[in-house]
């Protein structure tokens, strides 16, 4: 995989959602809670405006609807601007 974001965006992986049982019950994938921590795999090169503070492999918490979903090799990623992140970890 080969992307650079542009500007101030952050490319993340998500953090793998939690496996939890209810009384024995396995709840499916389709219920689970999204992550809302990640890692940061890359990010743009900012803006005249905002320097970058995030870097590749920081652990990040984010919103829980921020940023756009996309798939690369099969794999989830979430890309999104570096002000969408609520802290680093």
């Amino acid at each position: 995989m080969n992307i650079k974001p542009l500007a101030d965006r952050v490319l993340i992986k998500p953090a793998a959602a939690e496996e939890k049982t209810v009384g024995g019950i396995i709840i499916p994938d389709t219920a689970k809670e999204k992550p809302l921590k990640g890692e940061v795999v890359a990010v743009g090169n900012g803006t005249k405006d905002e320097e970058m503070v995030v870097k590749p492999q920081d652990q990040v918490l984010f919103g829980k609807y921020a940023g756009t979903e996309i798939e690369l090799d099969g794999e989830k990623f979430l890309i999104m601007r570096q002000s969408d992140i609520l802290a680093i970890i």
